[in-house]
């Protein structure tokens, strides 16, 4: 299985992750595309610098107008937060301090309505959920009343959005790849907001964090962002020493200022496990319910996956006095066990769950992208420990996307697909 390892000596922000994901073999054409096609009126740009005397590369968000705007991120000042004191939102363009807001069912419009792959989007909008979530929490509003200033919420749309492209093109995705990180140095040191004069971290870092191990060390500032807590939150980063992998690329991404004694970088290390015992744990989640429409058991499958849970599937059972009812499980990580409990008291009628852990074994997995007539389709290929393909399938929502926007039977795509991967294997 493919790994991401984040080493977070300084923290982690949006732009010390883009920087470090281009510095290990991401095309910066990559990010600079994903950022276009997000049409919020901005670009990348792209330096190498040095921190420490490390080379290292920094990628910084910048106006369409020829204006900087530099993300929060870089660690320079303490950042601003604006409307409910959103600490998710951080800028130094004081030039836009008024400028409009944007609420988060806004954000999650235009990520869906950007020409981006479906799992893209599907991880980024995950992410700007748990954010809007947790500033919910801590200002005691409804997430539907989270608002992001404007210029704030184009740094944190492009560097999310821009992470789960990069992510994606490193083979780092859910499902064919574990994300594992360091302890994250948090920082130390005061962060001013509409609040305040408050400790570092912010308070939805903190919440972002949960019960992530941290710590502080070096000279007082602010290291770990709200978005670079979201984007650890996006990835299932699973906090652990660096694990049994053949290393394949490095990379270093700059935060915003030289630092002394401690250089200001995120380090990810990305390869290939090289464990000799195949399978892994999973955590088995099942409750039984007889009370709960079909409506509600669908919705709750999806919040489920948007929380991280690797599947949810229901079948139906006889209970006791003969009442039919829908056992739902759900399969995870173990350290996702007490959010997903949670999530199933909140959302349903259930009173009662039962856990357990098993052993789970599975084919590594890779994705390659093939031509077809209407576009192109992501191919996802299974191997067996040897190397040998056991199998390849073309991506559904690849399929279905291209089916809907050309009015093509689905089954036709599905076969195109196929067929334009087999061509290829055999031009190899």
């Amino acid at each position: 299985m493919r790994i991401g390892y984040l080493e977070c000596f300084s923290g982690i922000s949006g732009d010390m992750l883009l920087g470090a994901l281009v510095d290990a073999g991401v095309p910066f054409a990559c990010l600079e595309e994903t950022a276009v096609a997000l049409g919020v009126g901005a670009r990348l740009e792209m330096r190498k610098v040095s921190r420490g005397g490390l080379a290292a590369t920094k990628v910084d968000v910048i106006a369409l107008d020829t204006q900087r705007v530099e993300t929060t991120h870089t660690h320079d000042d303490h950042p601003e937060h604006t409307h409910h004191g959103h600490e998710s939102v951080e800028h130094h363009h004081h030039a836009h301090t008024h400028a409009s807001h944007r609420s988060l069912s806004a954000i999650l419009a235009i990520i869906r309505s950007a020409r981006l792959t479906v799992s893209v989007k599907q991880r980024a909008i995950r992410a700007f959920q748990l954010l809007g979530e947790a500033e919910a929490a801590i200002h005691s509003v409804p997430v539907e009343e989270v608002h992001f200033h404007e210029v704030g919420a184009v740094d944190t749309i492009i560097d999310i959005v821009c992470a789960a492209a990069g992510a994606e093109w490193l083979g780092l995705t859910p499902g064919v790849a574990r994300w594992f990180s360091s302890p994250l140095n948090v920082g130390s040191g005061t962060v001013v907001c509409q609040h305040g004069t408050l400790p570092v971290p912010a308070p939805a870092t903190l919440a972002l964090l949960m019960d992530a191990p941290v710590y502080a060390a070096g000279e007082p500032m602010e290291r770990v962002t709200p978005t670079g807590a979201v984007l650890l939150r996006m990835l299932d980063v699973q906090y652990a020493p660096l694990p049994q992998m053949r290393v394949l690329q490095t990379g270093y991404g700059a935060g915003g200022r030289e630092t002394h004694g401690q250089p200001n970088l995120l380090r990810l290390l990305v390869g290939e496990e090289t464990s000799d015992d195949p399978t892994e744990s999973i955590a088995v989640i099942e409750t039984v319910i007889d009370d709960a429409t079909p409506q509600l058991l669908a919705y709750v499958s999806e919040k489920l996956l948007e929380a991280g849970a690797w599947d949810v599937y229901r079948a139906s059972v006889q209970m006791k006095k003969g009442r039919c009812g829908v056992q739902m499980t759900v399969l995870c990580r173990p350290d996702l066990v007490p959010t997903l409990q949670e999530l199933l008291f909140r959302e349903t009628t259930t009173i009662g769950l039962r856990w357990r852990m098993e052993n789970k074994a599975a084919l590594a997995r890779e994705f390659v992208a093939v031509d077809t007539r209407w576009g192109k389709v992501s191919i996802k290929i299974a191997r067996l420990p040897n190397g040998v393909i056991a199998n390849a399938a073309p991506e559904y929502e690849d399929c279905r996307k291209i089916a809907t926007e050309h009015s093509v039977p689905l089954k036709q795509v599905m076969e195109e697909a196929i067929q334009a991967y087999a061509a290829t294997k055999e031009n190899r």
